[in-house]
């Protein structure tokens, strides 16, 4: 063999050993952000849960405020639809909805001091209150996991030959759970799948 063969082969060998790695890192990155999205799953489905019980016991106090209570359960109905179908935007969208309601709920409840009073809904408030603030932290971390995902695969395209048609087929798949009002990003089935991992 001459020369040029050996470099030659070295140099392929490099390039499949870097396609490896960069495979091998989209895909651990890309269960990062499953894993992510697990974690915030479980807190929605309790807080899908402890909903009902808060607005049951807001019934017995609150006959006159039915349009409070209903905006809250129309909501949380929608973001389990949204969820189950795998409609990140609906999921956003109905989760603002819920955080209004929630806050015009516990703002009425201030004009019911026997509601204020009562055992149950201090539990549940504190139990949701927490759900909520567990919510945005973990958030902030599934997006933040998202984010590298992207950045990873950009650079990945960045200097693959194909790499605009690539980029309209992997990014659509990674979606950020919209935050405070922000746009999603794509649509996608929960936890969010990375097609093709980069490899076009």
């Amino acid at each position: 063999m001459s020369v040029g063969t050996f470099v030659f082969l070295g140099l392929v060998a490099a390039l499949v050993i870097y396609i490896i790695t960069i495979y091998n890192a989209l895909v651990s990155l890309k269960h990062n952000v499953s894993k992510a999205w697990a974690n915030i799953d479980v807190l929605l489905k309790q807080r899908h849960d402890e909903l009902p019980k808060l607005v049951e016991t807001c019934k017995q106090y609150m006959g006159y405020e039915q349009d409070t209570l209903r905006q809250v359960m129309e909501a949380r109905a929608a973001a389990w639809a949204a969820r189950e179908k795998g409609d990140v935007a609906g999921v956003g969208a109905a989760e603002t909805q819920m955080r209004l309601g929630l806050g015009n709920l516990f703002a009425v409840a201030e004009a019911y001091p026997d509601l204020k009073a009562n055992e149950n809904f201090r539990h549940l408030t504190a139990r949701i209150t927490g759900l909520e603030n567990s919510i945005a932290d973990r958030r902030e971390f599934y997006n933040e996991s998202v984010n590298v995902l992207n950045i990873r695969i950009e650079q990945f395209l960045g200097v693959h030959r194909n790499s605009r048609s690539c980029r309209s087929r992997l990014l659509p798949a990674v979606v950020l759970f919209p935050a405070q009002g922000a746009p999603a990003r794509g649509h996608a089935h929960f936890p969010p799948p990375i097609r093709g991992a980069g490899l076009c």
